[in-house]
Protein backbone atom coordinates (compact mmCIF):
# COMPACT_ATOMS: atom_id res chain seq x y z
CA UNK A 1 0.00 0.00 0.00
CA UNK A 2 1.15 3.54 -0.76
CA UNK A 3 0.42 6.08 1.99
CA UNK A 4 2.17 8.97 0.27
CA UNK A 5 0.24 12.01 -0.92
CA UNK A 6 -1.12 12.01 -4.44
CA UNK A 7 0.68 14.58 -6.62
CA UNK A 8 -2.05 17.20 -6.19
CA UNK A 9 -2.11 16.57 -2.44
CA UNK A 10 1.68 16.90 -2.21
CA UNK A 11 1.45 20.20 -4.08
CA UNK A 12 -1.19 21.46 -1.66
CA UNK A 13 0.96 20.39 1.30
CA UNK A 14 3.93 22.35 -0.04
CA UNK A 15 1.71 25.37 -0.59
CA UNK A 16 0.40 25.16 2.98
CA UNK A 17 3.91 24.74 4.39
CA UNK A 18 5.13 27.78 2.48
CA UNK A 19 2.24 29.90 3.75
CA UNK A 20 2.77 28.73 7.33
CA UNK A 21 6.50 29.40 7.09
CA UNK A 22 5.72 32.96 6.02
CA UNK A 23 3.00 33.67 8.61
CA UNK A 24 3.38 31.37 11.63
CA UNK A 25 6.69 32.73 12.90
CA UNK A 26 5.46 36.31 12.81
CA UNK A 27 2.35 35.31 14.73
CA UNK A 28 4.33 33.51 17.43
CA UNK A 29 6.78 36.38 17.76
CA UNK A 30 3.97 38.92 18.09
CA UNK A 31 2.14 37.13 20.87
CA UNK A 32 4.98 35.23 22.55
CA UNK A 33 4.25 32.74 25.33
CA UNK A 34 0.73 33.64 26.46
CA UNK A 35 -1.12 31.85 29.21
CA UNK A 36 -4.18 29.97 27.85
CA UNK A 37 -7.69 31.15 28.67
CA UNK A 38 -6.68 34.76 29.18
CA UNK A 39 -8.01 37.74 27.19
CA UNK A 40 -4.59 38.12 25.57
CA UNK A 41 -4.49 34.48 24.53
CA UNK A 42 -7.97 34.69 23.05
CA UNK A 43 -6.99 37.83 21.15
CA UNK A 44 -4.04 35.91 19.69
CA UNK A 45 -6.35 33.06 18.71
CA UNK A 46 -8.81 35.41 16.99
CA UNK A 47 -5.99 37.14 15.14
CA UNK A 48 -4.66 33.82 13.84
CA UNK A 49 -8.14 32.65 12.86
CA UNK A 50 -8.73 35.88 10.93
CA UNK A 51 -5.36 35.49 9.21
CA UNK A 52 -6.23 31.96 8.13
CA UNK A 53 -9.69 33.02 6.95
CA UNK A 54 -8.27 35.80 4.79
CA UNK A 55 -5.97 33.27 3.09
CA UNK A 56 -8.65 30.60 2.63
CA UNK A 57 -7.24 28.24 5.26
CA UNK A 58 -10.10 28.50 7.76
CA UNK A 59 -12.94 26.00 7.28
CA UNK A 60 -11.28 24.74 4.12
CA UNK A 61 -14.18 22.50 3.05
CA UNK A 62 -16.80 25.23 3.33
CA UNK A 63 -17.83 27.27 0.26
CA UNK A 64 -15.77 30.39 -0.39
CA UNK A 65 -18.99 32.40 -0.64
CA UNK A 66 -19.53 32.05 3.12
CA UNK A 67 -15.92 32.57 4.11
CA UNK A 68 -14.55 29.04 3.73
CA UNK A 69 -11.71 27.83 1.54
CA UNK A 70 -13.78 26.02 -1.08
CA UNK A 71 -11.44 23.03 -0.78
CA UNK A 72 -11.66 19.31 -0.15
CA UNK A 73 -11.70 17.26 3.08
CA UNK A 74 -8.23 15.86 2.42
CA UNK A 75 -6.90 19.41 2.01
CA UNK A 76 -8.38 20.24 5.41
CA UNK A 77 -6.61 17.22 6.93
CA UNK A 78 -3.32 18.20 5.29
CA UNK A 79 -3.47 21.79 6.50
CA UNK A 80 -4.37 20.61 10.01
CA UNK A 81 -1.32 18.36 10.05
CA UNK A 82 0.98 21.14 8.90
CA UNK A 83 -0.54 23.69 11.29
CA UNK A 84 0.06 21.26 14.16
CA UNK A 85 3.69 20.81 13.12
CA UNK A 86 4.05 24.59 13.10
CA UNK A 87 2.96 24.65 16.75
CA UNK A 88 -0.24 26.58 16.14
CA UNK A 89 -3.93 25.92 16.47
CA UNK A 90 -6.25 27.17 19.19
CA UNK A 91 -9.11 25.27 20.81
CA UNK A 92 -11.54 28.16 21.16
CA UNK A 93 -13.10 27.54 17.74
CA UNK A 94 -13.14 23.74 17.61
CA UNK A 95 -16.64 23.27 19.01
CA UNK A 96 -18.19 26.18 17.13
CA UNK A 97 -16.70 25.50 13.71
CA UNK A 98 -16.58 21.73 14.07
CA UNK A 99 -20.01 21.09 15.60
CA UNK A 100 -22.29 24.10 16.14
CA UNK A 101 -22.01 26.19 13.00
CA UNK A 102 -22.28 23.12 10.69
CA UNK A 103 -25.59 22.40 12.46
CA UNK A 104 -26.69 25.99 11.87
CA UNK A 105 -25.69 25.65 8.21
CA UNK A 106 -27.73 22.45 7.87
CA UNK A 107 -30.95 23.59 9.55
CA UNK A 108 -31.17 27.40 9.84
CA UNK A 109 -32.86 29.71 7.37
CA UNK A 110 -30.79 31.69 4.86
CA UNK A 111 -30.89 34.91 6.90
CA UNK A 112 -29.55 33.17 10.01
CA UNK A 113 -26.77 31.48 8.05
CA UNK A 114 -25.80 34.76 6.43
CA UNK A 115 -25.67 36.44 9.83
CA UNK A 116 -23.58 33.85 11.71
CA UNK A 117 -21.40 31.71 9.45
CA UNK A 118 -18.90 34.26 8.15
CA UNK A 119 -18.19 35.90 11.56
CA UNK A 120 -17.58 32.46 13.05
CA UNK A 121 -15.14 31.53 10.28
CA UNK A 122 -13.19 34.74 10.89
CA UNK A 123 -13.06 34.10 14.63
CA UNK A 124 -15.14 37.14 15.48
CA UNK A 125 -17.77 35.08 17.35
CA UNK A 126 -17.38 31.85 19.33
CA UNK A 127 -20.01 29.15 19.85
CA UNK A 128 -20.68 26.44 22.44
CA UNK A 129 -22.77 23.26 22.53
CA UNK A 130 -25.43 22.93 25.26
CA UNK A 131 -26.42 19.25 25.45
CA UNK A 132 -25.32 17.45 28.65
CA UNK A 133 -27.37 17.69 31.84
CA UNK A 134 -26.73 16.58 35.46
CA UNK A 135 -29.45 13.89 35.44
CA UNK A 136 -28.82 12.62 31.91
CA UNK A 137 -25.33 11.16 32.05
CA UNK A 138 -24.41 9.85 28.62
CA UNK A 139 -28.06 9.70 27.60
CA UNK A 140 -28.47 13.02 25.79
CA UNK A 141 -32.14 12.28 25.06
CA UNK A 142 -32.89 12.13 28.81
CA UNK A 143 -32.57 15.92 29.09
CA UNK A 144 -35.10 17.90 31.17
CA UNK A 145 -34.51 21.51 30.09
CA UNK A 146 -37.98 22.64 28.99
CA UNK A 147 -39.01 24.99 26.20
CA UNK A 148 -42.66 26.08 26.28
CA UNK A 149 -44.28 27.92 23.37
CA UNK A 150 -45.63 31.40 24.18
CA UNK A 151 -46.95 33.09 21.06
CA UNK A 152 -44.07 33.61 18.64
CA UNK A 153 -41.53 32.88 21.36
CA UNK A 154 -40.33 29.99 23.50
CA UNK A 155 -39.66 30.23 27.24
CA UNK A 156 -36.76 28.04 28.36
CA UNK A 157 -35.95 26.86 31.89
CA UNK A 158 -33.38 24.31 32.99
CA UNK A 159 -29.71 23.52 33.39
CA UNK A 160 -26.82 22.19 31.33
CA UNK A 161 -23.43 21.02 32.58
CA UNK A 162 -19.89 20.40 31.27
CA UNK A 163 -20.38 23.06 28.61
CA UNK A 164 -16.93 23.90 27.27
CA UNK A 165 -16.23 27.60 26.91
CA UNK A 166 -19.72 28.77 27.82
CA UNK A 167 -18.31 31.63 29.91
CA UNK A 168 -16.56 33.23 26.93
CA UNK A 169 -18.85 32.18 24.07
CA UNK A 170 -21.12 34.55 22.19
CA UNK A 171 -23.72 32.04 20.98
CA UNK A 172 -24.69 28.41 21.52
CA UNK A 173 -26.92 25.66 20.20
CA UNK A 174 -29.34 24.40 22.85
CA UNK A 175 -31.25 21.11 22.88
CA UNK A 176 -34.52 21.28 24.83
CA UNK A 177 -37.60 19.18 25.60
CA UNK A 178 -40.75 20.58 24.04
CA UNK A 179 -43.09 17.58 24.40
CA UNK A 180 -42.97 15.31 27.48
CA UNK A 181 -45.95 13.24 26.26
CA UNK A 182 -43.94 11.31 23.65
CA UNK A 183 -40.87 9.02 23.99
CA UNK A 184 -37.70 10.83 24.93
CA UNK A 185 -36.13 10.96 21.46
CA UNK A 186 -39.27 12.38 19.84
CA UNK A 187 -40.01 15.37 22.06
CA UNK A 188 -36.85 17.41 21.52
CA UNK A 189 -36.28 20.71 19.72
CA UNK A 190 -33.05 22.59 18.99
CA UNK A 191 -32.51 26.37 19.18
CA UNK A 192 -29.62 28.77 18.83
CA UNK A 193 -29.31 31.25 21.69
CA UNK A 194 -27.44 34.39 22.70
CA UNK A 195 -25.05 33.40 25.53
CA UNK A 196 -24.88 37.02 26.71
CA UNK A 197 -28.63 37.15 27.44
CA UNK A 198 -29.34 38.14 31.06
CA UNK A 199 -31.46 34.97 31.47
CA UNK A 200 -28.37 32.79 30.87
CA UNK A 201 -26.03 32.23 33.82
CA UNK A 202 -22.65 30.52 33.45
CA UNK A 203 -20.79 29.08 36.43
CA UNK A 204 -17.28 27.82 35.62
CA UNK A 205 -16.36 24.45 37.15
CA UNK A 206 -13.01 24.35 38.95
CA UNK A 207 -11.25 21.21 37.74
CA UNK A 208 -8.62 19.20 39.58
CA UNK A 209 -6.13 20.24 36.89
CA UNK A 210 -6.61 23.87 37.93
CA UNK A 211 -8.46 24.75 34.73
CA UNK A 212 -11.93 26.24 34.46
CA UNK A 213 -12.93 25.61 30.85
CA UNK A 214 -16.14 23.70 31.67
CA UNK A 215 -19.33 25.29 32.99
CA UNK A 216 -22.71 24.80 34.54
CA UNK A 217 -25.24 26.86 32.57
CA UNK A 218 -28.65 27.88 33.94
CA UNK A 219 -31.67 29.21 32.01
CA UNK A 220 -34.30 31.18 33.90
CA UNK A 221 -37.26 32.21 31.73
CA UNK A 222 -35.00 32.61 28.71
CA UNK A 223 -37.13 33.86 25.84
CA UNK A 224 -36.09 32.98 22.28
CA UNK A 225 -37.90 33.69 19.03
CA UNK A 226 -39.34 30.84 17.01
CA UNK A 227 -37.02 31.96 14.20
CA UNK A 228 -34.14 30.75 16.42
CA UNK A 229 -35.36 27.19 16.09
CA UNK A 230 -33.10 24.78 14.17
CA UNK A 231 -35.17 22.15 12.42
CA UNK A 232 -38.79 21.26 13.04
CA UNK A 233 -40.50 21.18 16.44
CA UNK A 234 -39.97 17.72 17.91
CA UNK A 235 -37.22 16.93 15.41
CA UNK A 236 -34.36 17.92 17.71
CA UNK A 237 -32.87 14.45 17.95
CA UNK A 238 -32.29 14.41 14.19
CA UNK A 239 -30.61 17.80 14.46
CA UNK A 240 -28.56 16.68 17.47
CA UNK A 241 -27.23 13.64 15.59
CA UNK A 242 -25.61 15.95 13.05
CA UNK A 243 -23.84 17.73 15.90
CA UNK A 244 -22.88 14.50 17.68
CA UNK A 245 -21.37 12.94 14.55
CA UNK A 246 -19.18 15.99 14.09
CA UNK A 247 -18.28 15.98 17.79
CA UNK A 248 -17.07 12.39 17.74
CA UNK A 249 -14.86 13.09 14.74
CA UNK A 250 -13.46 16.18 16.48
CA UNK A 251 -12.45 14.36 19.69
CA UNK A 252 -11.32 11.15 17.96
CA UNK A 253 -7.64 11.96 18.16
CA UNK A 254 -6.46 12.66 21.68
CA UNK A 255 -3.82 15.24 22.48
CA UNK A 256 -1.05 14.46 24.92
CA UNK A 257 2.22 12.53 25.26
CA UNK A 258 2.60 9.45 23.07
CA UNK A 259 4.45 6.17 23.60
CA UNK A 260 7.73 7.68 22.34
CA UNK A 261 7.66 10.27 25.10
CA UNK A 262 6.91 7.59 27.71
CA UNK A 263 9.88 5.62 26.39
CA UNK A 264 12.14 8.67 26.64
CA UNK A 265 10.98 9.28 30.21
CA UNK A 266 11.76 5.65 31.07
CA UNK A 267 15.25 6.04 29.63
CA UNK A 268 15.90 9.12 31.78
CA UNK A 269 14.46 7.82 35.06
CA UNK A 270 16.37 5.47 37.33
CA UNK A 271 14.45 2.74 39.12
CA UNK A 272 15.53 0.47 42.03
CA UNK A 273 17.53 -1.78 39.68
CA UNK A 274 18.56 0.70 37.00
CA UNK A 275 16.86 2.70 34.23
CA UNK A 276 13.08 2.16 34.13
CA UNK A 277 13.35 1.19 30.46
CA UNK A 278 15.02 -2.07 31.59
CA UNK A 279 11.95 -3.16 33.56
CA UNK A 280 10.37 -6.11 31.74
CA UNK A 281 6.78 -5.30 32.81
CA UNK A 282 7.17 -1.76 31.50
CA UNK A 283 8.64 -3.00 28.21
CA UNK A 284 5.60 -5.24 27.70
CA UNK A 285 3.30 -2.24 28.20
CA UNK A 286 5.41 -0.19 25.81
CA UNK A 287 5.06 -2.90 23.16
CA UNK A 288 1.28 -2.89 23.59
CA UNK A 289 1.15 0.91 23.23
CA UNK A 290 3.27 0.72 20.09
CA UNK A 291 0.94 -1.84 18.52
CA UNK A 292 -2.12 0.24 19.46
CA UNK A 293 -0.55 3.40 18.05
CA UNK A 294 0.32 1.72 14.77
CA UNK A 295 -3.22 0.35 14.52
CA UNK A 296 -4.63 3.83 15.11
CA UNK A 297 -2.27 5.31 12.54
CA UNK A 298 -3.40 2.94 9.82
CA UNK A 299 -7.05 3.31 10.81
CA UNK A 300 -6.63 7.07 10.36
CA UNK A 301 -5.02 6.36 6.98
CA UNK A 302 -8.27 4.59 6.05
CA UNK A 303 -10.17 7.74 6.96
CA UNK A 304 -7.75 9.88 4.97
CA UNK A 305 -8.07 7.52 2.01
CA UNK A 306 -11.86 7.86 2.13
CA UNK A 307 -11.54 11.65 2.26
CA UNK A 308 -9.03 11.64 -0.58
CA UNK A 309 -11.52 9.68 -2.71
CA UNK A 310 -14.33 12.09 -1.85
CA UNK A 311 -16.06 9.56 0.41
CA UNK A 312 -17.50 10.08 3.89
CA UNK A 313 -15.82 8.13 6.73
CA UNK A 314 -18.18 5.75 8.50
CA UNK A 315 -18.89 4.93 12.14
CA UNK A 316 -15.61 3.02 12.39
CA UNK A 317 -14.10 6.39 13.31
CA UNK A 318 -15.46 5.70 16.80
CA UNK A 319 -12.63 3.19 17.25
CA UNK A 320 -10.07 5.98 17.39
CA UNK A 321 -11.41 7.68 20.48
CA UNK A 322 -11.92 4.47 22.45
CA UNK A 323 -8.33 3.35 21.89
CA UNK A 324 -6.56 6.70 22.14
CA UNK A 325 -8.39 7.94 25.26
CA UNK A 326 -7.81 4.71 27.18
CA UNK A 327 -4.20 4.54 26.00
CA UNK A 328 -3.56 8.12 27.12
CA UNK A 329 -4.93 7.36 30.60
CA UNK A 330 -2.89 4.17 30.94
CA UNK A 331 0.34 5.82 29.76
CA UNK A 332 -0.17 8.74 32.15
CA UNK A 333 -0.79 6.40 35.08
CA UNK A 334 2.34 4.39 34.31
CA UNK A 335 4.51 7.47 33.79
CA UNK A 336 3.43 9.15 37.04
CA UNK A 337 4.10 5.92 38.94
CA UNK A 338 7.59 5.75 37.41
CA UNK A 339 8.27 9.30 38.57
CA UNK A 340 7.67 8.14 42.17
CA UNK A 341 7.55 11.11 44.58
CA UNK A 342 8.08 13.53 41.71
CA UNK A 343 4.75 12.38 40.31
CA UNK A 344 2.91 14.68 42.70
CA UNK A 345 4.50 17.77 41.11
CA UNK A 346 2.41 19.67 38.58
CA UNK A 347 4.76 22.62 38.11
CA UNK A 348 6.25 22.21 34.60
CA UNK A 349 9.46 23.90 35.79
CA UNK A 350 10.08 21.21 38.42
CA UNK A 351 8.34 18.01 37.29
CA UNK A 352 9.89 15.50 34.87
CA UNK A 353 8.79 15.93 31.23
CA UNK A 354 7.42 19.37 32.16
CA UNK A 355 4.52 17.72 34.02
CA UNK A 356 3.00 16.53 30.73
CA UNK A 357 1.97 13.19 32.22
CA UNK A 358 0.46 14.76 35.34
CA UNK A 359 -1.73 16.91 33.10
CA UNK A 360 -2.68 13.90 30.99
CA UNK A 361 -3.57 11.92 34.11
CA UNK A 362 -6.08 14.59 35.11
CA UNK A 363 -7.44 15.13 31.59
CA UNK A 364 -7.67 11.59 30.20
CA UNK A 365 -10.73 10.44 32.22
CA UNK A 366 -12.70 13.38 30.82
CA UNK A 367 -11.65 12.49 27.30
CA UNK A 368 -13.24 9.05 27.80
CA UNK A 369 -16.55 10.84 28.41
CA UNK A 370 -16.42 13.70 25.88
CA UNK A 371 -18.10 12.92 22.58
CA UNK A 372 -19.68 9.73 23.95
CA UNK A 373 -18.50 7.39 26.70
CA UNK A 374 -16.60 4.19 25.97
CA UNK A 375 -19.84 2.26 26.43
CA UNK A 376 -21.79 4.43 23.98
CA UNK A 377 -19.09 4.16 21.31
CA UNK A 378 -18.76 0.40 21.80
CA UNK A 379 -22.50 0.11 21.15
CA UNK A 380 -22.10 2.16 17.96
CA UNK A 381 -19.27 -0.09 16.76
CA UNK A 382 -21.16 -3.26 17.69
CA UNK A 383 -24.41 -2.25 15.99
CA UNK A 384 -23.30 -0.12 13.04
CA UNK A 385 -19.90 -1.60 12.17
CA UNK A 386 -20.15 -5.25 13.21
CA UNK A 387 -23.91 -5.60 12.64
CA UNK A 388 -24.59 -7.14 16.04
CA UNK A 389 -28.10 -7.07 17.57
CA UNK A 390 -29.13 -3.75 19.09
CA UNK A 391 -28.81 -3.11 22.80
CA UNK A 392 -31.96 -3.59 24.91
CA UNK A 393 -33.78 -0.24 25.34
CA UNK A 394 -36.69 -0.67 27.72
CA UNK A 395 -37.68 3.02 27.54
CA UNK A 396 -37.89 3.20 23.75
CA UNK A 397 -41.67 3.60 23.53
CA UNK A 398 -42.36 5.10 26.97
CA UNK A 399 -43.58 8.73 27.13
CA UNK A 400 -40.91 10.85 28.77
CA UNK A 401 -43.25 12.04 31.52
CA UNK A 402 -43.84 8.41 32.57
CA UNK A 403 -40.16 7.52 32.88
CA UNK A 404 -39.05 6.83 36.48
CA UNK A 405 -36.73 9.45 37.94
CA UNK A 406 -35.31 7.42 40.79
CA UNK A 407 -36.79 9.75 43.39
Amino acid sequence: MDFNDFPEEAAYREKARAWLAENAAAHRAKFGELKPNTPEHMAAAKDWQATKAAAGYACITWPAAIGGGGGTPIQSVIFGQEEGRAGLGYGYFTIGLGMCVPTVMAFADSETKKRFVSPAVKGEEIWCQLFSEPAGGSDVAALRTRAVKDGDEWVINGQKVWTTGAHYCDYGILLTRTDPDVPKHKGLTMFWIDMKDAAVECRPIHQMSGGREFNEVYFTDLRVKDSQRLGEVGDGWKVALVTLMNERLAVGGSAGPNYREVMKLAQDLAGPTGPAIKDQAFREKLADWYVQSEGLKFTRFRTMTALSRGQTPGPESSIGKIISANQLQEMANTAVEMEDQYGILVDPDQAPAEAAFQQSLMWAPGLRIAGGTDEILKNIIAERVLGLPGDVRVDKDVPFKDMPTGR
